[in-house]
């Protein structure tokens, strides 16, 4: 296998059939955002027998961490030609692009996965349930008159794009940096359409969201996202949702954090049993899609403030992806002993303390309780986690954080 950077006047062809094989690209719009997806990202390339077959491409990112913002490599695609199945292609070009990203300085890595279990050999851990809500917007039942709004097209993606970085961050919330990522968005979705109102001091778009696809007459309609900067913002941006049950009879969104939409629809039990199994069926339904990893240990940890008595212990971490790298690879894992410390000042360092509980856990395990997907006790049982039963009750009470919610899907 040859694996190397990306060459657009090489492989621009052979990627946009790799993506099409894939059943990511259907149509010559579709390559062009693709075209310009790639702009916006590091990509990378395996060839078989000459033949670029594989491709792997990542974006610069940050992961909203409480109230910190840590630099995120966001691994955007990872796609193999029917050729080029069962090769390990995949796996070593992802683990290569993810060691070169934490060279540049990433602390975390993060991924969309087609299936569990394959991302886990790199590391990366499951993130929490994400809940995709199907509604009527006839029935949200708001207390709200919103004013009309401004229309937003795929030309708008300057606006929009400044719109998604300064939207209300809570954590887990991901940002990706790149201006590129959400123009080829925009571009993809079919009949997509946007919806919004301007901070006219700045000239700049204050809250919106954008809708693709919309099927049809009466939808349903996919709400891709919301980005608002307040919550007075959520519930007008809501309010133009509602504004389209007059002919619209099903829209499906992302649940934000903090947020439980039912509380804001009318009868929902009701409209679920009057849609079940219909086109329109007003339904929620709950996926964990998403996996992320530590690639710093020492600078997460550092940006680490949790409340409580401060816990400190011996870590023993194994992280997998080193046996995907070669030995010149600019980064190798982060696996090691480690002295942790978790509160108000958190650390680790490298080392053994032979006065303090040991944890052994996997990198994806550790992380997955960084973030807050599941506590401690319960990673016991389904993860790579391991210690003493005390250690384990103290992680209990200072990993009490907010579910962690990606946001912004790549």
């Amino acid at each position: 296998m040859i694996h190397r950077k990306f060459d657009p006047n090489k492989d621009k062809e052979a990627c946009h059939r790799i993506w099409r094989e894939v059943g990511w690209v259907e149509s010559e719009e579709h390559e062009k955002a693709m075209d310009i997806f790639l702009q916006g990202s590091r990509a990378l390339v395996g060839e078989l027998n000459g033949n670029t077959e594989a491709l792997v491409i990542s974006t610069p990112g940050s992961f909203r961490y409480l109230d910190e913002d840590l630099p995120l490599c966001a691994v955007c695609g990872v796609t193999t030609s029917y050729v080029g199945r069962r090769r390990g292609l995949a796996g070593k070009l992802t683990a290569e692009l993810v060691a070169l990203d934490a060279a540049e300085g990433a602390y975390i890595a993060g991924l969309g996965i087609f299936d569990q279990g394959y991302y886990d050999k790199l590391g990366f851990g499951t993130g929490p349930y994400e809940t995709y809500v199907g509604f009527d917007p006839a029935s949200l039942d708001l207390d709200v008159n919103p004013p009309p709004p401004v229309r937003l097209t795929k030309d708008d993606w300057e606006l929009v794009h400044r719109s998604r970085l300064k939207r209300m961050l809570v954590h887990g919330n991901t940002s990706l940096m790149r201006e590129e990522i959400t123009r080829a968005e925009m571009q993809w979705g079919k009949n997509a359409f946007g919806l919004g109102y301007m901070d006219t001091e700045n000239e700049l778009l204050s809250h919106h969201f954008w809708c693709g696809p919309a099927e049809g007459e009466h939808g349903p309609y996919t709400i891709n996202w919301m980005c608002y900067r307040n919550q007075f913002q959520f519930l007008e941006l809501l309010g133009l949702v509602r504004n389209l049950g007059d002919q619209v009879h099903l829209v499906k969104l992302n649940e934000p954090a903090a947020i439980q939409v039912q509380d804001l629809l009318k009868t929902p039990f009701r409209n679920f049993r009057k849609t079940e199994r219909s086109k329109y069926e007003a339904a929620s339904k709950a996926m964990a899609y998403w996996q992320i990893r530590i690639c710093n240990l020492e600078k997460c940890l550092e940006n680490t403030v949790l409340p409580g008595e401060p816990v400190s212990f011996n870590l023993r971490l194994k992280d997998p992806i080193e046996n995907y790298l070669e030995q010149d690879a600019p980064w190798h894992g982060i696996s090691g002993s480690y002295i942790v410390s978790l509160g108000t000042e958190s650390y680790a360092k490298k080392g053994c303390d032979s006065s303090l509980p040991m944890l052994e856990a996997s990198v994806g395990a550790f992380s997955r309780m960084w973030i807050g997907t599941r506590p401690p006790s319960g990673l016991c049982v389904t993860d790579e986690l391991c210690g003493p039963d005390e250690l384990i009750r103290k992680l209990d009470r200072v990993f009490r954080l907010p579910t962690p919610r990606i946001d912004w899907d790549y």
